[in-house]
C-alpha cells in the first residue's frame, strides 16, 4: 500500500502542470459553450496571463542566449550546437513537408466546400532583399525590445555573448550579472505559471464563446484533414525523434515532459509564449543548459513543422477552391519553399499568420479573394500548428544534445544530477 501511495504521489508531481492546464482549458471550454457571453467576459483574465508571458519573453531570450554563449569559452562547441540546430530544423521541416504533400493528395482539404468569396485588400509585398534585411536586423536598438523582432534579438544576443566570452566569460562582472539575471527570470517564470490554469481557462472560454460557431461551417472538411494529420505526425515522428535522441530512455523522458509545452502552445497559440514552459521541460529531461538556451529561442522563430503542415494544406485548399490541379514536382517544390518562408514570417505571434498568408497568395498568384479564405483557415489551424511547433522545439533540443554530446548524453545528465543532489 505504501508503494502504491508513492507511485500516486510521483505521478501527480510529474504531471501536475499539464493536468492543471488541461483542467483549466476544459473548464474554460465548457463555460464558452454553455454561456458564450460569460466566456467573452472572462477575456481580460486570459489577456493578462498572456501579456505576463509575453513581457518576460524578450528578457528571457536575451539573457539565456547571452549567458549561454558568454560562458562558453569553447567556441568549437558553440559552432557544433548551432550547426546541429540548423541540420535538425531542416531535416524535420523536410519530413513534415513530404508528409503533408502525401496526405493532401490522399485527402483533399477542399472537397465538398461551398464558400462564397469575400473581398480583401492585399497588402504591399516586400521584395526578397527587403524581407531578408527586415527579418535579420532592425534599424534602432529599442526595436530589439519587441517580441515581433525575435530573430534580430537572437542575433544580437549571440553577438553580445561572443563579446562577453572574449572579455572574461562567466567570471567577468557582466557574465556574473547575466548568470544571476537568468536565475531571477526563471523564478519570475515560475510565478507566472502558477496562474496558468486560470489564465488559459479564461483565454479558451473567450475563444470558444466568440468563435465557436465558425468551427462548424464550410471549413470543417479542411479541419478534418488537418487535425488528424497533426495527430499522426505526433504519434509517428515524435517517438522516432526521441528514439534517435536518447533511445528508449529518450522516448520515456519525452512522454513525461512534452505535455506541458504542448498544452500551453495549443492554448496560447504562440511558440514564444511557450518558451518558459519548454525551458522547464528541457531541464527536467536533462538537456544541457547551453543547448536548450540556444535551440529553444531559435526554435520559436525558425522551427515550424506544424506551420509547414498547415501552410501546404492551405495551399492545397486554395488550389481546390479555384479549380487548379495540385500536382507536379515543380508545384510541390514551390509549395514546400513557400510553406517554409511563410512559417518563418509568421513565427512568434499568436494567430499572427496574416503576413505569411499574404505571402502564399502573392507568390502563387491567387486572386485577392483568396486571402480571407486562408486567413480564416489560419485561425482554425493555428492551435494545432503552434502545438507541433513548440513541442517540437523540445524534441529538437534533445536531438541537438544527441548530436553534440553523443548517444550517452542522457546517462551523463543523470550522473550530473545525482552528483548535484549528493553535494
Amino acid at each position: 500500500m505504501a508503494n502504491q501511495t508513492v507511485r500516486k504521489k510521483s505521478f501527480w508531481e510529474q504531471y501536475k502542470l499539464p493536468i492543471l492546464l488541461l483542467g483549466g482549458i476544459a473548464v474554460g471550454s465548457i463555460i464558452g459553450v454553455v454561456s458564450p457571453s460569460l466566456g467573452q467576459t472572462l477575456k481580460p483574465l486570459g489577456e493578462i496571463f498572456l501579456n505576463l508571458l509575453f513581457t518576460i519573453v524578450v528578457p528571457l531570450v536575451f539573457v539565456s542566449i547571452a549567458s549561454a554563449v558568454g560562458s562558453m569559452l569553447n567556441m568549437k562547441r558553440l559552432g557544433k550546437i548551432l550547426g546541429s540546430t540548423i541540420l535538425v530544423f531542416l531535416v524535420t521541416g523536410a519530413i513534415a513537408g513530404v508528409c503533408v504533400l502525401c496526405w493532401v493528395n490522399l485527402f483533399s482539404p477542399s472537397a465538398g466546400t461551398n464558400i462564397q468569396m469575400g473581398q480583401a485588400e492585399m497588402g504591399e509585398m516586400q521584395s526578397a532583399s527587403e524581407m531578408l534585411v527586415n527579418s535579420l536586423t532592425v534599424s534602432d536598438f529599442p526595436e530589439l525590445l519587441s517580441r515581433q523582432n525575435m530573430l534580430p534579438l537572437i542575433i544580437f544576443a549571440i553577438l553580445f555573448g561572443f563579446c562577453v566570452s572574449a572579455c572574461g566569460g562567466d567570471e567577468s562582472p557582466v557574465g556574473k550579472l547575466l548568470g544571476n539575471l537568468n536565475q531571477v527570470i526563471m523564478k519570475f517564470v515560475d510565478l507566472i505559471m502558477k496562474i496558468a490554469p486560470i489564465g488559459l481557462g479564461a483565454y479558451f472560454a473567450n475563444l470558444i464563446g466568440e468563435f465557436g460557431p465558425e468551427l462548424l461551417g464550410d471549413y470543417g472538411r479542411s479541419m478534418v484533414v488537418y487535425y488528424p494529420l497533426c495527430l499522426l505526425y505526433v504519434l509517428i515522428f515524435f517517438p522516432l525523434y526521441a528514439l534517435f535522441a536518447g533511445g528508449k530512455t529518450g522516448v520515456k523522458k519525452m512522454l513525461k515532459n512534452i505535455f506541458a509545452p504542448a498544452v500551453t502552445a495549443f492554448a496560447t497559440q504562440s511558440s514564444v509564449a511557450t518558451l518558459p514552459v519548454n525551458k522547464e521541460a528541457c531541464d527536467n529531461i536533462g538537456v544541457p543548459k547551453d543547448v536548450s538556451d540556444l535551440v529553444l529561442p531559435l526554435g520559436a522563430t525558425a522551427h515550424m513543422d506544424g506551420s509547414v503542415l498547415s501552410s501546404i494544406v492551405k495551399i492545397a485548399f486554395l488550389f481546390g477552391v479555384f479549380g487548379m490541379p495540385f500536382t507536379g514536382v515543380d508545384t510541390y517544390a514551390m509549395a514546400i519553399v513557400v510553406a517554409v518562408m511563410s512559417a518563418f514570417v509568421l513565427s512568434g505571434a499568436p494567430g499572427g499568420g496574416l503576413v505569411g498568408e499574404m505571402l502564399i497568395v502573392s507568390l502563387f498568384g491567387f486572386p485577392a479573394e483568396a486571402f480571407p479564405l486562408i486567413a480564416t483557415l489560419g485561425f482554425l489551424f493555428d492551435p494545432a500548428a503552434t502545438c507541433l511547433n513548440a513541442s517540437g522545439d523540445t524534441l529538437a533540443s534533445m536531438m541537438v544534445a544527441r548530436l553534440v554530446e553523443g548517444k550517452d548524453w542522457l546517462k551523463n545528465a543523470a550522473a550530473r544530477k545525482a552528483e548535484g543532489e549528493q553535494a
